[in-house]
Parts: C-alpha cells; sequence; structure tokens
C-alpha cells in the first residue's frame, strides 16, 4: 500500500502504483471465446491445404476458421485485406495481405487458421492439432529485392560550391531490426453486441493502439459497416513505441470472428508471438560519403539508404525511409547533396515506425561521418561543427531537401553540452588514460527531430458546477498525458489542474484524433485544447453561462526539436566490454508543459536508444527463421545498463507552429543517444585506426578490433 503522505507526480501514477491500471488482457467479459492463431513456420511457401478436423473435434472447440470461412455468409464473395499504407511516398505495388493466410504463406508466423474455444487451454490444444502442408519457396531476405517497392531522391547543389576538397570519408552502418516490447503483447477483446447481421448491432474492441480512430475505421472497413457501429476502448497500454500505431493481421481477424459466430472474442498473444509476427522496428543499411574543404567546411555528401518492409506494408510503412531521406543533412549547411533511397520488400515479419522512425538512422550516419572527417582533418570535432551549423539568424531556414527548420539555436545547444559536459577538461582527462593504458572515447551527436503534423481534435465540457471535463482523440500509452492536458486546460481557463478531468482512449467520448504518435501530442493535441478553452473563455466574457461546450479541430505546422548528446565510453582491453559512463544531453523541445514529465520522457527515450546501441539485435538465418525469438536471444536494457551519470538539460525555442510554442520530446533519446554512442565507440578505438563498429556495440566486437581478428 502507498505511504498516505505519497503524492503522485502523475495522476495516472496511484492506479497504476497499486495495482489498478486496466491492460486489454485486464477486460473482463462473460462468455467470451478464447482465440489462438495457428502460424506459419515457413518464411515463404504455398499453402496447399489446412487440416482443421482433429482441433474441430477437441474438447471446448467451437470454430476453427481459415480464410476460406472467416467471412460471414452475407459476405460471400467479398474480399477483406489489411488497410492500405499512408501514402507519404509512391508505392509501386502494395502487397494484398489478409487477415489469414489464402494461398501463400510469405512470413513466419504469419496467421494463417484460427482456433476459438471455450477456454485458451482448450484452444491451445486445439491449434497443436491443426495441420498445414506447405510446399517451401525459396524466400527473398531482408535488403535482397532487386526492385524497390518505393524509392526517394534528393539533390541539391548551391551556387558557386565547387570548392577544392581536402578531405573525404566514407561510412557503411547497419542499423539491426529491434523489437518494440511493450509491457503487455498484443491483444484484443471483441465485445460483440446483438445478433449477428442484424443492423443494430455493434462491437466493443478493447485494443492498446495509438491511434483508435484510425482503428475504429479500418475494423469498420473490415466488417463493411459504418463506423459509428464499432467503437475502440484503449486502457492501459505500458509503452507502445510505434508498433501499435497500425493494426496488425490478427485485429482484423478477431472482429471477423467475433461477427462469424455473434460471440464475443479475446486473443492475447505470446511473447514468442510477439518476437515472430509482431511488427518490428529500424531495418536498414546506410552508407555515405562527406566530403570537407581545407577551411573545414562541408562541400558534399552523398547518402544511399537502403530499408526493409518486410512482407506487408503497414500504414506508417515507408515513413522511416521518408524521414531519414528528408532529414539529412541535419542541423548542417552541405554545399552539395545527393540522397537516394530505397526500401522493399521480403519474407520476413512486417517493419513499421519505432520510436524515431528514420530520425536516428540520419543523426547515425551524419554525425559517424562528422567524427570521422573530423579525425581525417585533423580538427576538433567540436569545432568542425561550429563551421557548419546552421545558425539561430538563419531560422526559419529551408533546408536543401526542401524542409523548414521552424526556430531554433543549434550552436546553443553545442556549446551548452559541450560546458556542461567539461569538453576541454574531458580531453585531457582522455588523454591522460589513454597514457595510463586505458580505452576510452568520447562522442558527439547533434539531432534534429521533425515533429507531428496536421490536425488534433478537443472537446472541453465547462460544467455549471465549475468542473472540466476534456476529451481528446490523442490517447496515451504511458507518457502521462492526463497529467499533462490537464494542466494545459487548467493554465488556459485559470482553474486547479484538480478540477479538470480528462477522457481519451474511447471513440465512443472523445472526438476523432490523429492518436499519440510522431512527437505530436502536446503540440498539437495541446493546442486544439487550448483553442477550445479560448473559445469557452470568450462566449463567457460575452455573458453566456455555463454549462457551456466547445470543440474543434487544431491543424499545426511541423516543428523541429533538437539537441546534442556528449558521450563518454570506456571499453576494458581484456574482454572488450564496454562501459557508458557518463552522457551529458541539451535538449530543446520548445515550451515545456511539464519539465518533470519532459525529463521522463528524455530518461526513457535514452535507455531505449542506449538498447538499440548496446544490446538490441534480431537476427535471421539465412532460411529466413527467425534466431532471436525470445528474451534468452534478445538482449534489452536493464537498470544496471544505464550510465551511473546522465546530465540533461532542457532550453526552449518555441515553435511558432502551435498554440503552446511546443515540439516533441518524446523520441529525442531514441535518435541522438545511439549517435552519441556509437561515435564514442569509434573514439575509443581510434588509435587503432577508423574501425568499422556495427550495432550492437558488444563485448565481441571490441575485443575482435582491439585484438585485430575480423568480425
Amino acid at each position: 500500500m502507498l505511504n498516505q503522505a505519497f503524492t503522485p507526480l502523475r495522476r495516472e501514477d496511484t492506479a497504476l502504483l497499486t495495482g489498478r491500471g486496466q491492460y486489454t488482457g485486464d477486460v473482463v467479459a462473460e462468455g467470451v471465446l478464447h482465440a489462438v492463431f495457428v502460424r506459419s513456420p515457413s518464411p515463404h511457401g504455398r499453402l496447399r491445404s489446412i487440416a482443421t478436423g482433429a482441433a474441430e473435434q477437441s474438447d471446448g472447440v467451437v470454430a476453427v476458421l481459415t480464410a476460406a470461412s472467416l467471412l460471414a455468409p452475407s459476405d460471400a464473395g467479398r474480399v477483406v485485406h489489411m488497410p492500405p499504407p499512408n501514402a507519404l511516398l509512391p508505392v509501386a505495388s502494395v502487397p494484398r495481405i489478409g487477415p489469414l493466410a489464402r494461398g501463400e504463406v510469405v512470413y513466419v508466423g504469419q496467421p494463417v487458421a484460427l482456433v476459438l474455444a471455450r477456454s485458451l487451454a482448450q484452444a491451445q490444444q486445439a491449434a497443436a492439432c491443426v495441420q498445414l502442408d506447405i510446399e517451401p519457396l525459396a524466400p527473398v531476405l531482408d535488403f535482397d529485392a532487386a526492385s524497390p517497392v518505393t524509392e526517394v531522391a534528393h539533390h541539391f547543389e548551391a551556387s558557386g560550391s565547387h570548392a577544392a576538397v581536402a578531405c573525404e570519408v566514407h561510412a557503411a552502418l547497419e542499423v539491426p531490426r529491434v523489437l518494440a516490447l511493450s509491457m503487455e503483447p498484443r491483444g484484443m477483446l471483441a465485445h460483440w453486441h446483438g445478433d449477428a447481421d442484424a443492423a443494430t448491432t455493434r462491437l466493443t474492441v478493447h485494443l492498446g493502439t495509438q491511434s483508435p480512430t484510425r482503428a475504429q475505421a479500418d475494423i469498420a472497413a473490415a466488417l463493411g459497416w459504418d463506423e459509428a457501429r464499432v467503437r475502440v476502448i484503449t486502457g492501459n497500454v505500458g509503452g507502445a513505441f510505434g508498433a501499435r500505431s497500425s493494426l496488425c493481421p490478427e485485429d482484423i481477424a478477431i472482429p471477423l470472428a467475433a461477427r462469424r459466430l455473434g460471440a464475443s472474442v479475446r486473443w492475447i498473444s505470446t511473447r514468442s508471438d510477439e518476437f515472430t509476427s509482431g511488427m518490428h522496428g529500424r531495418g536498414a543499411r546506410l552508407a555515405g560519403r562527406l566530403s570537407v574543404t581545407a577551411q573545414g567546411r562541408f562541400a558534399a555528401l552523398q547518402a544511399e539508404l537502403h530499408f526493409t518492409l518486410g512482407a506487408w506494408l503497414p500504414f506508417s510503412a515507408v515513413v522511416p525511409l521518408r524521414n531519414t531521406a528528408r532529414i539529412l543533412p541535419g542541423p548542417y549547411r552541405v554545399a552539395r547533396l545527393d540522397v537516394q533511397g530505397r526500401a522493399g520488400l521480403a519474407h520476413t515479419a512486417p517493419v513499421t515506425i519505432y520510436r524515431g522512425a528514420g530520425r536516428p538512422e540520419a543523426a547515425l550516419l551524419m554525425e559517424t561521418l562528422v567524427e570521422q572527417a573530423a579525425r581525417a582533418a585533423g580538427i576538433d570535432p567540436v569545432e568542425l561543427r561550429r563551421r557548419n551549423l546552421v545558425e539561430a539568424a538563419d531560422m526559419p531556414y529551408t533546408t536543401p531537401t526542401g524542409e523548414v527548420f521552424d526556430s531554433g539555436d543549434y550552436r546553443r545547444a553545442l556549446e551548452l553540452a559541450c560546458e556542461r559536459f567539461g569538453y576541454e577538461a574531458q580531453r585531457e582527462l582522455q588523454r591522460q588514460r589513454r597514457a595510463d593504458g586505458e580505452v576510452v572515447g568520447i562522442g558527439l551527436a547533434l539531432y534534429v527531430e521533425p515533429c507531428g503534423v496536421g490536425w488534433e481534435s478537443a472537446r472541453v465540457d465547462w460544467h455549471a458546477d465549475g468542473r472540466v471535463t476534456v476529451a481528446t482523440g490523442s490517447p496515451a500509452q504511458g507518457q502521462g498525458h492526463g497529467t499533462t492536458y490537464a494542466r494545459i486546460a487548467g493554465e488556459a481557463l485559470g482553474l486547479a489542474e484538480e478540477a479538470i478531468t480528462v477522457v481519451y482512449g474511447d471513440t465512443a467520448l472523445c472526438p476523432p484524433g490523429v492518436g499519440a504518435l510522431a512527437s505530436r501530442s502536446t503540440a498539437i493535441a495541446g493546442s486544439a485544447i487550448v483553442q477550445a478553452c479560448r473559445d469557452l473563455l470568450a462566449r463567457r466574457a460575452a455573458g453566456e453561462a455555463l454549462p457551456l461546450s466547445s470543440e474543434g479541430r487544431f491543424t499545426a505546422g511541423e516543428a523541429w526539436s533538437y539537441g546534442c548528446v556528449i558521450a563518454r565510453m570506456a571499453v576494458d582491453r581484456d574482454t572488450g566490454r564496454p562501459t557508458i559512463e557518463q552522457i551529458t544531453w541539451a535538449d530543446d523541445a520548445g515550451h515545456i508543459v511539464h519539465p518533470t514529465l519532459a525529463k521522463g520522457q528524455l530518461i526513457g527515450g535514452l535507455a531505449q536508444g542506449l538498447g538499440q546501441a548496446m544490446l538490441e539485435r534480431l537476427v535471421y538465418d539465412g532460411a529466413g527463421q527467425l534466431v532471436t525469438g525470445s528474451l534468452m536471444d534478445y538482449a534489452a536494457p536493464r537498470a544496471d545498463d544505464m550510465p551511473p551519470f546522465i546530465d540533461i538539460e532542457s532550453f526552449a525555442t518555441p515553435s511558432p507552429h502551435n498554440l503552446l510554442g511546443a515540439k516533441g520530446v518524446g523520441e529525442a533519446g531514441c535518435i541522438g543517444v545511439p549517435a552519441a554512442l556509437m561515435n564514442a565507440a569509434r573514439d575509443a578505438l581510434a588509435p587503432l585506426g577508423e574501425c568499422a563498429l556495427q550495432f550492437p556495440l558488444t563485448s565481441e566486437q571490441f575485443w575482435r578490433a582491439m585484438s585485430g581478428q575480423a568480425a
């Protein structure tokens, strides 16, 4: 039991800390059927037959559904496919994959059949009785596709840009796939209300999603219903990190099964299924060349980006490639730019956005090249950055790829981080430690972070008793939005936060919204709340009496966060074990509504970025089988992996594109921290020459590099 004197920092904390949070698996429903999916063991093959007889005769089994029997009889002739991807880039061909495999399997873990029984144990036992006859076909592995599904190119050349080049550096970087390890695996409860095909039938779906409005629309479309007949409720999620932004095949199959049987259906994924069939993040190969003049100016940047998409395209599939290509060259001026990127399909699990979504890849490639160039040119890496930064006086600044930085002072971020880190003294200490035989490196990374763009909506009800209810279409997965939205509304209306009730994550109670992704919620959803509150205040000033209600949308231009991370890393000379000794970080996320929660987001992103840099990697073998299919094989960061000293200083350059002057903060740690750690690692080994280290930065890599052995 919590101490009576305990005051939670967030209004969400008390329920979560006392075990009273409600995740999808906690929702109680009477008479529910339990679902277990039968999955493909093959990465690619012709599905010749599915033997379901033994499973159908198993105790407690109500039905075994396949692609041929999943739809209701009234849907005869209709085919349901996964929703199309967001057309942010042109897509040459969209794989037409259904909720259950039909005729062909295209990745290990793909749902092929669905067993529904009275209990979970009965469903699991019956699923083991389903026999699949699959004729093997040769799989296409990540990065092997000859024809890309989507491409992007940016070319820029400033007038008079042909200055003499003094040095040129190259980098080739692997960005492994990673997994978004939410506290609760994927799951759904589809609660059926009414007869199987009656026009009055409704479906209430409990689902951990970042975008309830889009989930509602996609499920309704799969059912052939009007959206109003589907209600989506998002409770506690325990982290989403982009992986819950799009529906997966199971999220479509379960509502269809509920309709087919006229019954409520529950499905909870196993952690093993999350590895094989859940959406992965990252997955790229980056190559770059940076040319520098004798004066230390960036003459040219050439980049080649290759992303994998997996077997099918979730809604945000092309976002990582698009972001990486448009962000380069980051916060720097470059006289010539040539960026070419492509993404292709493979017989592997799908890849979606993952905290940062292309921003970390851009920072990693650019910052690795900058540090290499500094070593090659004999210029201190801080000084080299100073000579090439976009200046505050240039804001708003149009980049070579046509993006517009709204506001910022990149030099200030660099100088502040160096000041707090004690950069000059740290370099002297590094020289002393190296003279004593230690292997120690210092790495820097500057980054920019495009945040959400577009619209969000809000409804604010000011009740007769003076209390206020705020409803928004942008939910939460652990960020503390209930606390933040209450503060925003309280400050706008001049009321105590305790007088504000916040409602989100329920399509029946909330206005529509894009959702909680792309670092957009505070800036855009918060501005929608402010807009509604200002309308209420104006109406009160005009003499209108309570109760009052205001609802509307706010549309924002894109805000750009940024910052500078400096990391110090030591490597054990005998074992190669790396130790992150210190991280210093200066970050500008615009106006910060709740500094404590913002710092929590920065620390959380730092931990996740550290995991990608040092530990995490999903691996497929040459046959298309996932060999890192559990937490026995996949390393995630623990508390003792965090550095003992983390120093974060936030400052604010307000964005002109929203009513709060806010920018995003949630993804920054996954952007700047991995690049800084890569540079610290390479700097540690710099006395040995340029070592082509790759993520994750394992002790084996360091040991091999120091012992002169090839990886």
